[in-house]
């Protein structure tokens, strides 16, 4: 392992060594700040063999753990021939992808084969950052989710309001806000159609037109060639009554 300055002064060589002087044991949660030294990063190659050493000027390092007592011995800190023999809080990189993922856990170890995981770091491209506690992360997902059910309640309560109805609070809401309010939303216009068609189908079938008279010929015309508004246009093309309308005149001859 590379020989880099990574020990605090008071415990460096040529301290007095005073437990007391080193720096205090980090947080439970410090999710909320991640460390990043670039001039380490510049000088030093991010591997295996030196993310330890990286990790230790993090302020998520414990300067108490048994890692460290290996490093003031010269030894390397990972070594896990040492660290099985000994008991405490100790680190270990539980996973790698160089360069540019390091998973680090922090443990307690009891014992040889005995060890309780207790936090989990990650080297992300050179960032440290410390990995969010499982139940946080499942307060977190609960809360968005209520979040959003919330949400939905509160949209489709306004949906439910009478046709004119005007909110005083409201009244001098932008054009923007209203022209959005105005979007046609196609749920509401299926679930309606639905609704439509099966009062359509309980509904008994309309009864046959009347037969047209006796010497009535209609006029054929293809559906769909001319629309509604064409025929009302057209003045020639008036509608019939049938009743009324009994074929062509009749011219009648005075004798």
């Amino acid at each position: 392992m590379a020989e880099t300055p990574m020990l605090p002064p008071n415990l460096g060589p040529g301290g007095d060594g005073n437990a007391a002087a080193a720096p205090p044991p980090p947080g439970t949660d410090m999710t909320g700040i991640c460390f990043r030294d670039q001039l380490w990063l510049n000088t030093y190659p991010l591997d295996r063999n030196l993310v330890f050493d990286y990790f230790a000027l993090s302020p998520f390092y414990d300067y108490t753990c048994n890692n460290e007592q290996l490093r003031m011995r010269s030894i390397h800190p990972l070594d896990i021939s040492h660290l099985s023999k000994m008991a405490g809080i100790e680190f270990m990189v539980s996973d790698v992808t160089e360069p540019h993922l390091f998973v680090i856990r922090k443990q307690k170890r009891d014992g040889p084969e005995k060890v309780t995981p207790m936090l989990t770091y990650y080297v992300l491209d050179g960032s440290i950052y410390q990995a969010p506690q499982l139940c946080n992360v499942f307060a977190a997902r609960v809360g968005r989710a209520l979040y959003h059910i919330s949400k939905a309640f509160t949209t489709a309560a306004s949906k439910l309001e009478k046709v004119g109805y005007v909110d005083p609070e409201n009244e001098g809401a932008s054009v923007e806000t209203k022209a959005a309010k105005e979007n046609i939303n196609f749920k509401e216009v299926k679930r309606v159609d639905h609704i439509l068609a099966s009062l359509q189908r309980k509904l008994p079938p309309a009864p046959q037109p009347p037969p047209f008279p006796e010497g009535y010929t209609p006029q054929s015309t293809t559906e769909g060639e001319q629309g509604p508004e064409t025929e009302l246009a057209d003045p020639r093309l008036l509608p019939v009554d049938p009743i009324l309308d009994q074929g062509p005149a009749k011219r009648m001859k005075f004798t």
